[in-house]
């Protein structure tokens, strides 16, 4: 039996879950709705506030989505009630970042001849706690990881002095510069 896939997921207070027929599962808090289409191998049930997680067969395939669902299914949970940030660190002379438009733009000023401009998808917002921090936060745990990728692609952490965009609390393996003429 999968260890993540057979624990129940508990349902808090004002989130409410709505499972179709055809396995949509739907989940909607004070955070926003998120929706997952589930596997018609898999079966979700939901009791008493508690929703659970179970596969038809012991097939390999099955026992990876038991899991996989659950893990999912939590995450949806999580997201409409606390919601997720990623936290991106700017490592450099002059880089700078400022959230505008109520956290809908993001102006970043990362070394090159032009900021960056990037809008925010639906359900994601930015803030900048200060000139040097970007935080992306929303419900959806996938679109906050993705869009925190794209923004750290923009000007990679280089090896030798460290600049660049990183996560918070990423640690940047350095490389020894040249040595000078003996």
């Amino acid at each position: 039996m999968s260890r993540i896939g057979k624990l129940p997921i508990h349902v808090p207070a004002g989130v409410t879950v709505e499972i179709s027929e055809t396995n949509l599962v739907t989940v909607k808090g004070p955070k926003g709705t998120l929706t997952q289409q589930v596997d018609p191998k898999i079966t979700v049930k939901q009791e008493a506030g508690v929703v659970s997680v179970e596969r038809q067969s012991e097939d390999k395939q099955h026992r990876a989505m038991h899991g996989l669902y659950r893990a999912l299914i939590y995450n949806m949970v999580v997201g409409v009630t606390d919601g997720f940030t990623k936290t991106l660190e700017m490592v450099g002379t002059g880089y700078k970042a400022k959230a505008e438009n109520n956290g809908q733009k993001l102006n970043i000023a990362i070394g090159f001849s032009h900021p960056v401009v990037l809008d925010a998808p639906a359900g994601i917002t930015f803030a900048t706690p200060n000139d040097t921090t970007i935080q992306v936060q929303g419900a959806n745990k996938q679109q906050v990881g993705n869009l925190a990728a794209d923004i750290r692609a923009i000007r990679k952490p280089e090896p030798y002095l460290g600049k660049g965009i990183k996560y918070q609390g990423e640690h940047i393996r350095r490389k020894e510069g040249k040595t000078g003429k003996k």
